[in-house]
């Protein structure tokens, strides 16, 4: 997915600020379902929530670059999923993370249903 950094993310210096990257890579897993045509929000009471997050900042992003981030599906389980994520300006790594997913239903760990694993098919 393609993110172009506006002013809003950035702080007095211009850099990104350094919790925008955890708010693009969400923005890049939720495109994941919806390119599919669906939701990681399936319902009121049955989403994803990030579990733990491991964070690697390398190097600045800056107002107005575009950043390409992507999101690779590293394991899953039958309610959690792992999945690793880059932020990179051209080719140059700027950012990688590797994030835990829960699944819930009416707030407790839960099944995820098996056409929600076929988005990272």
């Amino acid at each position: 997915m393609k993110i172009r950094v506006y002013y809003e993310d950035t702080d007095v210096g211009g850099v990104v600020y350094y919790a925008n990257y955890l708010k693009f890579c969400e923005r890049a897993r939720s495109q994941l379902f919806f390119d599919k045509g669906l939701s990681p929000h399936t319902s009121l009471t049955e989403f994803f929530v990030v579990k733990e997050v491991q964070a690697k900042y390398i190097k600045s992003a800056k107002f107005a670059d575009v950043l390409d981030v992507t999101a690779t599906l590293v394991s899953k389980k039958s309610a959690s999923l792992v999945m690793y994520q880059e932020v990179k300006r051209d080719d140059e790594v700027l950012f990688t993370g590797t994030f835990k997913l829960a699944y819930l239903k009416d707030f407790k760990p839960a099944k995820i249903p098996q056409e929600l694993f076929e988005v990272f098919q």
